[in-house]
């Protein structure tokens, strides 16, 4: 099970979904936050908690985005090189979603920047489909990480290489 922290004007589109106030999360990536772009077509933004790391995905149907979500997420971690036995764990981990209202500011501050910067690749012409968008905001230096590893990329490079599969050795 994953958390899905959602700005008010997702939530609007995604029909009231029952939120959540626990801070439960069985996916090793934790929790995500999401917002709605209202371009031409209309696309959700996410953001890992954990690693920053910005998923761009068709918004519609918007009232089944937590469940489309998770194969979303395998594109953008295969396209990054992650190994497949992580992606297949995190996968199973993600198989139910509980929706609640965005808590952390600063996850909620570096997606309105991913937003900004999103709009102006789009505009510019240097990344317009969903997955190669979210592959050139991966690279952003994020002023969270400016301690550890600077960029979304770098951090989930971090997290998987700290990673071992539950019940083996590394």
């Amino acid at each position: 099970m994953y958390q899905l922290h959602c700005t008010k004007k997702l939530l609007d589109r995604v029909k009231s979904p029952v939120l959540t106030t626990s801070e439960d999360s069985s996916a090793l990536m934790g929790a995500w936050y999401a917002t709605a772009l209202f371009w031409k077509p209309q696309l959700a933004l996410l953001v890992n908690e954990r690693t920053l790391l910005p998923i761009l995905m068709p918004l519609a149907p918007a009232t089944d985005l937590g469940l489309r979500f998770p194969q979303y997420l395998s594109r953008i971690l295969e396209a990054h090189g992650i190994s497949l036995s992580f992606i297949e764990y995190e996968l199973l981990q993600m198989q139910q979603v509980q929706y609640a209202k965005t808590a952390n500011r600063s996850v909620v501050g570096v997606m309105n920047q991913f937003v900004f910067l999103a709009e102006r690749y789009r505009e510019s012409g240097e990344a317009d489909d969903p997955l190669a968008l979210s592959l050139h905001l991966s690279e952003t230096p994020c002023s969270p990480l400016y301690k550890s590893t600077i960029s979304p990329k770098s951090e989930l490079r971090r997290l998987v290489g700290d990673w071992s599969m539950p019940n083996s050795s590394k």
